[in-house]
Order: structure tokens, then sequence, then C-alpha cells
């Protein structure tokens, strides 16, 4: 499989380098900068990379969404998006490519965070009236809050319970709703991700939790998500396509 890996300079970027290097199946063509510079063996920009490729791998940000997006339409290439923060315009520019492209969008590239996601949903499910709230812990560094991941776990959530309102980082004074689900951001140290989940009904508490040793699991779904998409017609597609209902 032969990637073109934009945004190459971020710890990301560098990570995938890392994971490839030794690949005898899967080869980065291309490295982007998503800062325009030519530094580190990146070329400055998707658009000068004009030769073989199979996939664009995206670990630059949101903001390089819709260049992101022109470059693989004009080539008819599929795009595996690893970024988070996405605006709404960005998300509906996404969708629009979908229509001509196959596309892997995910907030967490995490194969675990799938299966989190469904086990939250599941839980969610049995305890209709249970109170949850969601922790996520990052890097002093992270930009978006809460973590996209979060807004994921949420979501799921949501799929059964349907009226839930999202309270982010609640610092008013009042009781909580029944209808809440109450996400709050820790920012610390070098923290590589631990996403918790609380679901409890006043006399038990079912706690889920994942937490990433290391950058490397979510380098390693973005591959997974490269060989998937590349098979794929053009959609939209995310972790639950990949690992399946």
């Amino acid at each position: 499989m032969k990637i073109i890996l934009h945004g190459c300079t971020g710890k990301m970027g560098h990570m995938m380098i890392e994971l490839l290097k030794d690949s005898r199946t899967d080869e980065i063509v291309a490295k982007a900068a998503q800062d325009g510079e030519e530094k580190d063996g990146c070329i400055k920009s998707l658009d000068a990379y004009s030769g073989e490729a199979d996939v664009v791998i995206d670990f630059s940000n949101h903001a390089a969404t819709d260049t992101l997006l022109a470059y693989c339409m004009k080539r008819a290439l599929p795009a595996v998006i690893c970024t988070t923060g996405q605006t709404e315009a960005e998300r509906q520019s996404i969708k629009d490519a979908s229509a001509v492209i196959p596309v892997f969008y995910s907030a967490n590239m995490s194969l675990g965070i799938a299966v989190l996601c469904d086990l939250a949903k599941k839980a969610a499910s049995f305890f209709p009236d249970a109170d949850i709230e969601i922790v996520e812990k990052h890097h002093d560094q992270k930009l978006d809050v809460p973590s996209g991941t979060a807004l994921l776990l949420a979501d799921a959530i949501k799929e059964v319970r349907e009226d839930a309102v999202y309270n982010i980082g609640r610092h008013e004074n009042g009781k909580r709703t029944k209808q809440e689900i109450g996400i709050h951001s820790l920012r610390m140290g070098t923290e590589v991700g631990t996403h918790e989940i609380y679901i409890h009904n006043g006399s038990e508490c079912i706690t889920l939790t994942h937490e990433a040793e290391s950058r490397a699991v979510f380098a390693q779904g973005a591959v997974k998500a490269a060989e998937f998409i590349i098979k794929q017609k053009p959609g939209l597609y995310n972790m639950h396509d990949l690992v399946g209902d």
C-alpha cells in the first residue's frame, strides 16, 4: 500500500514514519507538511506530489480539511482523516467529499475506543435512568476541549438516550438533570489519553475505562483504516464499519 502522509512533522506524523519504516507491505511515498515548510524530508504541500499513491492519511490539523479533500478528490484518492476539532462547515465538507471518494473519518483511531463505544451504548440502554458522566484526560498541549473522543462516546450513548443533553465542564451551581451527560476534561503532563465513563443508577455504578499507553495505537489504527478504505466505494466510513457490528 502506497501512502501519502499529511502532517509529517507532528507527533503522530513521526509515529507513522517510525511504525512503517521497516514495513514490507506498506510504504510512505510522500510526506507533506501542514505548515508549508520543506523540512524533515517533507514536501511543503500535498499539491507538490503527483506520483503513485493508494491513500492519503491525514494527521495534520482540522483547519487543513478542505485542502486535503480537494487534493484527494482531484486525484480520486481515498482519505483517512485522523484529526479532530472540525467545525460544522468542515464536517459538511467531509460529508460532501464522501459522495465522490471513500472517506474514513473517526474522532479516535483506536480499535479499543470503537469497542468502548459499543459497551457504553449497551450499558446505557440497560440503565435508562442512570446518571452518566464522562471524564477525559490528555497531555497539556492538546488544543481541543472536550476531546473528539469524549464527544464520540457521548454521541454513542445519545443513540439510546435521544433526549440526552451534554453538560461540558459543569461550572455552575445547581442539581444535574436526568437528561445530562456530563463531560469533563483534564490536561496534564504527557498523558496520552484516558477516557472514563461512569454509569450510576443510585445503587450500583458501572465504570468503563480506556487508556492509550502509546500514540502507536493511533498510528496502527490509521493503517488498518487505510487498508480498509482503499477497498471501498465512495462513502463516509468510521471505526464501526472497520470492526463490524
